[in-house]
């Protein structure tokens, strides 16, 4: 017998990270020494401390049960006190915020939590690419809001279509930026509300990156603007903030209907997560924050080195404010699909091409910062023996 995939799922995007691999899984199998820089995976280890509280955690029997349906109290309180200490943002740990087995799954439940076969929602493009695989599982409309570095890759509300916002129920932000490295200002936190609250539209603000931030400035919580939980949630994630992205530990906070949709459909997809895990999540969140300073150090430190061997060779990189990433130009005569296949073949130096994040991205490649010195420096050679620039 022969079983087919049901129509909404061969409706789902190609996953483009698996194509990505795939590339560079070959270059390295003809025996390149190929050196990464398109991944997202962040390569330190999870701090000691999450470590050992993780360890204990799984020696306990009560953690073995069940978890609670909706997560533990005590990760929805430290998420809470979270908030409280790095952001100065009251909320109610019960209403306003819910667990998430990583900020993906709940970015990806939202559309069909919130909306209706044939809704329209907002995605930013360039855009994390798994927002695409939320609008074709919930068979919801897609609008795109097209970024760009003359402003400073924030969307500009009074140039989308009337009729589209008209239409529009959900809109998704992501600052820090994947993948240019952009960042929001407090200025555009108070348009996006005042805009939400115009054209009644969802505010999802992705904070994946929110820990990573450049030159001594610490990204903005979306939830610091006056009356952001009024019209919207924000989705943060432990994988980047304490190199935890196998654990697959987040949360989002804010409105309190949108909290309890994701945790309604929640309610009949997961029982939660291990325990154990919650526990581990707490520890992270209830530290010092010592090891995130230290991290943020560490990227910033990349992110020098890395901008000062590509500006060496006559390669300027857009200004990257947070997250991991540097986000290139395209020398003239090539796409970015194009570039990134050449560096891959004549320089063995992989690199994510901005239009795997979206049309808007054409132009650009993605440059992850997890790598050390003198990695940076050798790529940086090898492509600029290719005299591109």
């Amino acid at each position: 017998m022969k079983f087919e995939e049901s129509k909404v799922l061969q409706h789902l995007p190609k996953q483009f990270f698996a194509n990505l691999v795939a590339k560079v899984n070959a270059k390295a199998a003809s025996g390149a020494d190929v050196i990464n820089l398109g991944q997202g995976n962040p390569d330190q280890p999870t701090p000691e401390f999450i470590v050992k509280a993780m360890q204990e955690a799984t020696a306990d029997p009560e953690d073995h049960k069940y978890s609670l349906f909706r997560g533990m109290p005590r990760l929805k309180q430290a998420a809470a006190d979270f908030y409280k200490r790095e952001y100065g943002v009251d909320l109610d740990p019960e209403k306003e915020v819910a667990i998430l087995g990583g900020s993906k799954i709940g970015l990806v439940e939202l559309p069909f939590a919130l909306l209706n076969p044939g809704d329209t929602m907002l995605l930013p493009d360039p855009g994390y690419p798994d927002y695409l695989s939320g609008v074709a599982l919930a068979q919801v409309k897609l609008e795109l809001m097209s970024l760009s570095p003359e402003k400073q890759y924030l969307p500009d509300y009074q140039q989308l279509d009337p009729k589209v916002v008209e239409q529009a129920k959900l809109m998704y932000l992501n600052y820090p930026n994947n993948p240019t490295g952009a960042v929001a200002t407090p200025e555009f936190y108070e348009d996006t509300v005042k805009f939400a609250k115009e054209h009644h539209i969802g505010v999802v603000q992705d904070f994946a990156y929110g820990a990573i931030g450049f030159d001594g400035k610490r990204p903005v919580s979306f939830l610091q603007t006056p009356g952001a939980k009024e019209v919207g949630i924000e989705t943060y994630t432990l994988s980047k903030s304490y190199n935890m992205a196998g654990w697959r530990v987040g949360f989002a906070v804010g409105n309190p209907d949108m909290i309890e949709a994701i945790n309604l459909i929640q309610d009949h997809l997961f029982v939660s997560l291990f325990p154990a895990i919650q526990d581990a999540a707490v520890a992270a969140l209830d530290s010092d924050q010592s090891s995130v300073k230290s991290l943020v150090a560490l990227y910033q430190k990349r992110r020098d080195d890395f901008y000062a061997a590509a500006r060496k060779i006559g390669w300027e990189p857009y200004p990257s404010g947070g997250a991991f990433y540097a986000w290139m130009p395209v020398p003239k005569g090539y796409t970015s699909e194009e570039f990134a296949d050449l560096l891959l073949d004549k320089a063995a130096v992989a690199v994510a091409p901005g239009t795997g994040f979206g049309k808007s991205g054409e132009g650009f490649v993605r440059v992850g910062l997890l790598i050390d010195e003198p990695k940076f420096t050798e790529a940086c050679e090898r492509i600029g023996k290719l005299n591109l620039f």
